[in-house]
């Protein structure tokens, strides 16, 4: 496995009622006596970056020994389909059609890191005893095959460019809205949902996918999940949910300013789907702009999957491995302080003036450009309209021959985006000037 570096560490686990025990680590030696009930608990004193195995004994009535142990980074990844998404598959899928992005299609039979630890969470043995050590592998061979292609990805690129260890955890479940990720009393922490009825089987993977987790000390969260919860055509309300999520886990790991990185869901065809809530081609566009909130919110990072799909008929589109590296780059920027450019432009605000509208943009480097794409204007009406676009000192500068006095601009807002607004090689996160939410979304 590898262990968290640079923070108190928890060894923990299940003896006879007031058995002695002893664990020995790194140099260090710490003892303590089981409770009533045979659970016991030592905290090891913050450890040093290891590339080198090392083994840890633990004495009881018994002998205990864990060998090959790292010590560098772990993280924890989670969601639905898209993040428990195989490795195995991509020797499956056909040739993706951008071959900008590489297609590592033999990921697997290559992976030989053994810098790269990978634990995959079985619900249904996690929480016995004897066997949550059992689910460390190095990445690769069968263990890879089945572990998270985004979670991999992400490790992949941080442990190139750190040079150290990498561990990293995935709990994911295919088809999961969020509120089971949420422990159920967590709820009751935000205002929004006072009085409300959570549906979704709130709670329901908390205890056994994610509470026994909390005591392993580790980095940061990603998450890509939220189809389930559009296909419900939510807006402000999954905001909120991630509030609560966010705050909820950093809570139970006793770090509130754990990073968390998350993906915006991909372009598909929510509209032309048939379910139990009517969603139409606004639906996805007014999702984006829900999980667009949670970046008001202290360490936390998204990055856009607009261009990452080669069929807006596929829920689960290719290329986890650009996902991986995009989050990385959060990662590596934000939470390692690594002088990279991690994010493409994210809309500021905007001043009309003249019949045009100049937008301002966080992430934009450019201070000129060609002609944008993807771009629409309204006016007083609200009707929008194909715009003219380009940057334009350090602005894109929106407007159209049809609009004269402009009031709203939105980018690719539509669950079939194309447009080329790009900086630092990274596409531009969808928005619209009017938003609704900015006002209704409290982070604090």
């Amino acid at each position: 496995m590898v262990l968290q570096r640079d923070k108190p560490i928890n060894i923990w686990g299940f003896a006879s009622p007031n058995e002695k025990i002893e664990v020995s680590f790194a140099g260090q030696k710490k003892q303590t006596l089981t409770d009533e009930k045979g659970n016991w608990l030592v905290v090891l004193s913050p450890l040093k970056t290891s590339a080198k195995p090392q083994k840890m004994v633990i004495l009881g009535s018994n002998r205990i020994e864990l060998t090959n142990i790292l010590v560098g980074e772990v993280w924890l990844c989670s969601g639905q389909s898209n993040m428990e998404y195989a490795m195995r598959k991509l020797a499956k899928i056909p040739k993706p059609k951008n071959e900008k992005l590489g297609f590592p299609s033999n990921e697997v039979l290559s992976a030989k890191n053994n810098q790269i630890r990978i634990f995959l969470v079985n619900r249904k043995q996690l929480s016995k005893p004897d066997s949550i050590h059992k689910s460390w592998a190095l990445a690769e061979d069968s263990a890879l095959r089945s572990f998270s292609a985004v979670g991999y990805f992400f490790a992949k690129e941080v442990q190139e460019k750190l040079g150290i260890p990498i561990g990293i955890i995935s709990s994911a479940i295919p088809g999961s809205a969020i509120e089971p990720w949420i422990a159920e009393e967590s709820f009751a922490q935000e205002s929004y949902f006072k009085n409300q009825k959570i549906s979704n089987d709130p709670g329901k993977f908390y205890p056994t996918m994610i509470e026994p987790l909390t005591k392993f000390k580790i980095r940061g969260f990603l998450w890509y999940q939220g189809e389930t919860n559009c296909f419900l055509n939510e807006k402000i309300s999954y905001s909120y949910k991630m509030k609560v999520l966010i705050n909820g886990w950093r809570k139970a790991w006793k770090a509130e300013d754990l990073p968390f990185y998350y993906v915006q869901i991909a372009p598909f065809n929510y509209s032309k789907t048939t379910g139990k809530v009517v969603v139409d081609a606004n639906t996805e566009p007014e999702f984006w702009e829900a999980q667009a909130q949670i970046l008001s919110m202290p360490n936390t990072g998204m990055i856009s999957t607009n261009d990452l799909t080669d069929s807006n008929e596929d829920l689960h589109p290719t290329y986890k491995w650009e996902v991986g590296r995009r989050l990385a780059l959060w990662a590596l920027a934000k939470t390692y302080h690594k002088k990279i450019e991690y994010s493409g432009p994210i809309y500021r605000n905007v001043n009309f003036t003249d019949g045009k509208a100049w937008l301002s943009f966080d992430h934009l480097q450019s201070a000129n450009s060609s002609a944008l794409t993807g771009f629409t204007i309204a006016g007083d009406d609200g009707e929008f309209v194909n715009a003219d676009a380009f940057v334009k000192d350090g602005k894109v500068l929106v407007s159209s021959k049809e609009i004269k006095n402009p009031k709203a601009v939105r980018y690719n807002w539509t669950e079939n985006p194309s447009g080329n607004f790009y900086s630092n090689g990274l596409p531009a996160l969808p928005f619209r000037t009017n938003n609704p939410l900015t006002n209704q979304f409290k982070a604090n």
